[in-house]
């Protein structure tokens, strides 16, 4: 196995060879955005860095997220998840309503002692684009997001790349990734119409070989001054988290790689979610508002 900054790399069941951003990146990354990269990929590396991020999740991370959200939070389906092994990753796959679906799903895990290194892919804009994207990046997440996910045409074979290494990421170990299979924010009035699946999440999926959860979560609001307020008047909207059992993929993993395989896999994953959105809406509907 050959080794990037860090970062292990090789070939994945009968696919292409996996894709490096740095590598193909050519003139298309900024310095700034370079060297945040490599400073993310450092802090990947087992070691003391490694470890202090890990710390820093499992307690300041959960601690502020968990606190702003303790009294509107109702979780479900927690018994179907498997015993989550540290050696082991695994990926998190979630509905997209609001900014902080992800962190308050894993903030909820890492309570109850995920120990796992956590990783979110995010939009590359401001985020490692801007130097403050390096400061928000280190002091809200402790550089969980990673890696940047670029928007402008040009640059889509970094996403590729991207994809390929959040890959070789899950297969070395003691990673937990959550991912979008909508590849994007849902702002659609009904909160139980997902859009349509996008193959990147399947590419990393079948590239990864890992456990994939399925979680729906909805309620949240999309500012944290006023989930902060509605949760310590406790007048908010209730947020509830229901989570699936690791979702089956019909023997899809074994077969070659390619876009229609890729896709498919990320459907699956997306009708997961969409099966937890139905039970999450019943739940609901026969819950006071108050609970």
């Amino acid at each position: 196995m050959e080794h990037t900054e860090g970062i292990p790399r090789r070939r994945a069941g009968g696919d292409e060879t996996d894709l490096d951003m740095l590598e193909v990146a050519g003139d298309l990354l900024s310095p700034l955005e370079r060297f945040q990269i490599r400073f993310v990929r450092r802090t990947l590396r087992h070691g003391r860095l490694d470890a202090t991020l890990r710390w820093f999740q499992r307690t300041i991370g959960q601690g502020w997220i968990n606190h702003s959200i303790r009294n509107l939070l109702h979780v479900h389906g927690l018994e179907r998840l498997p015993e989550l092994d540290p050696h082991e990753s695994y990926i998190l796959v979630s509905n997209h309503r609001s900014f902080f679906d992800l962190y308050v799903v894993t903030a909820y895990l890492v309570a109850r002692g995920l120990p796992h290194r956590i990783l979110f892919p995010v939009r590359s804009n401001f985020f490692y684009d801007h130097p403050l994207g390096f400061v928000v990046n280190g002091a809200m997440s402790f550089f969980a997001m990673y890696p940047p996910v670029f928007r402008d045409r040009k640059r889509q074979s970094l996403n590729l790349a991207g994809i390929d290494e959040v890959g070789r990421i899950l297969r070395a170990g003691g990673a937990f990734v959550g991912l979008h299979p909508e590849g994007t924010r849902n702002k659609d009035g009904d909160p139980y119409q997902l859009l349509p699946a996008q193959s990147g999440v399947g590419r990393i999926i079948h590239k990864a070989r890992v456990k994939v959860l399925p979680v729906f979560i909805h309620g949240l609001v999309n500012s944290i001054p006023e989930q902060v307020v509605t949760n310590a008047t406790k007048r908010g909207r209730p947020v509830h988290l229901v989570f699936g059992a690791p979702v089956d993929f019909r023997g899809l993993l074994d077969e070659p790689g390619s876009g229609r395989n890729y896709r498919r896999i990320s459907e699956i994953a997306r009708d997961a979610i969409a099966d937890l959105a139905q039970e999450e809406r019943a739940i609901r509907e026969r819950t006071p508002r108050s609970a």
